[in-house]
């Protein structure tokens, strides 16, 4: 689990990266990285929807389970990159909090790994934003 977790924010990590290079005008790097975290966010969902079914759960922890596509849907939508990332970036927050906080009925190391992941995320969307606005992208 751990691996795969990790795996997932290499995405992030390089399109961050390539943020600050020299890259090809033909690569949108910003749709690229706005996508990908709007899927990773909405797949969060997925994993909270999978834990209530496992678990029984009613239905404000399906709600719940739906409220990050729903939270991560208008910023690839409507909003420009710069807020944009932000947007999904406090998605990712607030979805960590409620993975790391408030809800104590994960497997061992369920928490700790979410967290350390979401920090990780986090990281990549705040470089991501510096180096939109580096480039003058609109906010």
């Amino acid at each position: 689990m751990n691996a795969l977790g990790w795996a997932g924010v290499l995405p992030f990590a390089a399109l961050a990266g390539l943020a600050f290079a020299r890259v090809p005008a033909s690569w949108d790097l910003s749709l690229a990285f706005l996508a990908y975290s709007a899927l990773i966010l909405s797949f969060l969902g997925g994993v909270r929807w999978g834990r209530a079914l496992a678990s029984g759960g009613g239905a404000g922890a399906f709600a719940l389970s739906v409220l990050p596509s729903l939270w991560a849907w208008p910023a690839v939508a409507w909003l420009p990159p710069l807020a944009a990332c932000g947007w999904l970036a406090l998605g990712f927050a607030l979805q960590g909090g409620l993975d790391v906080v408030w809800d104590r009925s994960g497997p061992p190391g369920f928490r700790r790994l979410r967290a350390a992941l979401s920090l990780a995320v986090l990281a990549c969307h705040g470089l991501f934003a510096l180096a939109l606005a580096l480039r003058g992208a609109p906010a």
